[in-house]
C-alpha cells in the first residue's frame, strides 16, 4: 500500500480537490481527523472531523492511537489515527491523509516512503479572495490564515510533489496522475504508452520541475519590507 498525504494552506482548495480525488479513484481509503474545536457551519462529526472533547483527545494520545497530532494555536488538538492505516492496509487500499506541514513531517518520519503533495494557491491575493468569499472567518481570523499559510508554504521543498490550485479541473486531473504514478511505479510490471504517459504528467509537478513556478508564489507573500 501507498500512504499518500496532501497539504495545503487553509483556503487552498483542498478538501474540494481531495473529494473529487476520491470520486474517480478507486481503493483509496480516506483518513478523517480527530479535533477537539467545535464543529462550523454545515460539518458533520465524521465527515470532515471527529469532533471529541479534549479529555478524550488526551487519552487517546495517552493510549498511543495517533499517528501523528498537534496542538494548533495553542488552543486545539488535531490528530490522525493509527486505525485509518490498520484498516487500509486490511483492505489492501491506499491511505490518503489530508494534514499540514507539521503532522505530515511526523508521519513522513514514520513512513518515509510516503508520498508527499503540497497544494498550492496561485498567489496571495487569490488565497485572500477565496478566504474572504467563504465567510466564516472574522478579519483577525483571515489575517492569521494568511500568515499561517506564508509559513507554511515555506516549507514546500519538504514535499515530493507540488499542485498549484488555480482552476479545478485540470489540478483534479494531476492529483489523479500524481497519485496512480505513485501506483504505476510499485507495480512492477511493464507499462503501458497511456501509463507511461500518466507517469510523464506526474512528473511534472515533482518538486525539482516546480520550483520556477513556485518562487513567484513565495514573492506574493512578502511583506511590504519584501522580507519572508
Amino acid at each position: 500500500m501507498t500512504v499518500f498525504i496532501i497539504s495545503a494552506p487553509s483556503g487552498s482548495g483542498k478538501s474540494t480537490l481531495v473529494d473529487e480525488l476520491r470520486r474517480h479513484v478507486e481503493g483509496l481509503d480516506f483518513s478523517v481527523s480527530y479535533t477537539t474545536r467545535h464543529p462550523r457551519g454545515s460539518e458533520q462529526n465524521g465527515r470532515e472531523y471527529f469532533f471529541v472533547p479534549r479529555a478524550e483527545f488526551e487519552d487517546m494520545i495517552g493510549r498511543d492511537e495517533f499517528l501523528e497530532y498537534a496542538e494548533v494555536y495553542g488552543k486545539d488538538y488535531y490528530g490522525t489515527a493509527r486505525r485509518f492505516l490498520r484498516a487500509a492496509e486490511q483492505n489492501g487500499h491506499d491511505l490518503l491523509l489530508d494534514i499540514d506541514v507539521q503532522g505530515a513531517a511526523q508521519i513522513k518520519q514514520k513512513i518515509p516512503d510516503a508520498a508527499t503533495i503540497f497544494v498550492l494557491p496561485p498567489d496571495r491575493k487569490t488565497l485572500e479572495w477565496r478566504l474572504r468569499n467563504r465567510g466564516s472567518d472574522s478579519e483577525e481570523e483571515r489575517r492569521r490564515r494568511l500568515d499561517t499559510a506564508r509559513r507554511e508554504i515555506e516549507n514546500y521543498d519538504k514535499y515530493d510533489y507540488i499542485l498549484v490550485n488555480d482552476r479545478l479541473e485540470p489540478s483534479v486531473d494531476q492529483l489523479k496522475a500524481i497519485v496512480l504514478s505513485e501506483r504505476l511505479r510499485h507495480s512492477g510490471r511493464a507499462l503501458s504508452a497511456a501509463e507511461e504517459a500518466t507517469l510523464a504528467t506526474a512528473e511534472r509537478s515533482r518538486l525539482k520541475n516546480m520550483r520556477d513556478r513556485v518562487q513567484p508564489i513565495l514573492d506574493s507573500f512578502r511583506d511590504d519590507n519584501g522580507q519572508h
